[in-house]
């Protein structure tokens, strides 16, 4: 058993936050498959905690919430009868809350599309803002009772339901239907109905399909556990919040609103870790 250096480490995470499988970065990094599981649930707890302490009494003005799609262990329809119904097994949902003006991923809540979830990520939501907000969400009618219990009268909110049409076409069975438009739908407070949108928060969607290997559709790359897949999402969002700079705000989203004083780089982010052993010999591939 050896250390990893620094330099490996911030290679494997280099790969990771870029859309490599776990398996491609073995290959390009020559770190075993255990050993960067090892690391990713290193770094995750890391990135949780102080993203955990971080993310307080942000001056967000605009919040955008979405969630996003993807599942552990097995499709639904190909999970085992003596599995189903377990938390953490089959489709997942990545609820998200994105501060529309600095990009910042303010919370997000891994787990089914439930009320349970609704109430746990709203919660959060509201614990982490330091001023009176404007939300907009989908229609998922799960926020509401949940907007209502956690933020009462302090808000403005406003839904965007999207409509769609039929498209039995079999080129589209993993795509939405067609979107034949969006109708804003006000909910409570005064909020100004130009700015009812989820655009921000439904690119951020690809983002992490993009950056994070276990949301890509189509593929084997799809996480086996769900306290893995909660790991990196974690880093993933760390990265996006203080490392990668925006293409718009030419800077990273928590510099924008004022979290951190400079852009972090991979090695800050790596220092985050404890020191621990890690086997460096790559595993052969099968």
């Amino acid at each position: 058993m050896k250390q990893l250096s620094k330099q490996q480490r911030c290679a494997v995470v280099r790969c990771l936050v870029d859309g490599c499988s776990i398996r491609a970065t073995v290959r390009i990094t020559g770190v075993s498959k255990n050993a960067i599981q090892r690391l990713t649930k290193t770094l995750g707890e890391a990135c949780l905690e102080f993203q955990n302490h971080a993310l307080r009494n942000l001056p967000c003005k605009r919040i955008q919430c979405d969630e996003v799609w993807n599942f552990c262990y097995a499709k639904d329809k190909n999970v085992p009868d003596e599995m189903r119904g377990q938390p953490g097994v089959g489709s997942m949902w990545t609820w998200t809350a994105l501060c529309a003006d600095t990009k910042l991923i303010v919370s997000w809540q891994l787990g089914a599309r439930d009320a349970a979830n609704a109430h746990a990520f709203i919660r959060d939501v509201s614990e982490r803002l330091a001023n009176r907000v404007q939300l907009t969400t989908d229609g998922n009618r799960l926020y509401l009772e949940a907007v209502e219990t956690y933020f009462a009268s302090n808000i403005d909110y406003a839904m965007l339901v999207k409509q769609y049409g039929q498209d039995e076409s079999p080129e589209r069975a993993y795509s939405p239907a067609k979107c034949l438009g969006a109708k804003k739908t006000w909910v409570q407070g005064e909020p100004d109905m130009d700015d009812v949108s989820t655009s921000y928060a439904e690119r951020q969607n690809l983002n992490i399909r993009m950056q994070n290997r276990r949301y890509t559709r189509l593929t084997n790359a799809f996480s086996k556990k769900a306290e893995m897949l909660a790991y990196s999402i974690a880093i993933t969002f760390f990265y996006h919040n203080f490392v990668r700079v925006h293409q718009t705000l030419r800077m990273p989203p928590a510099l924008k609103a004022g979290i951190t004083d400079h852009k972090w780089s991979i090695e800050e982010m790596v220092d985050l870790m404890p020191l621990l052993i890690y086997n460096t010999r790559p595993k052969k591939i099968s």
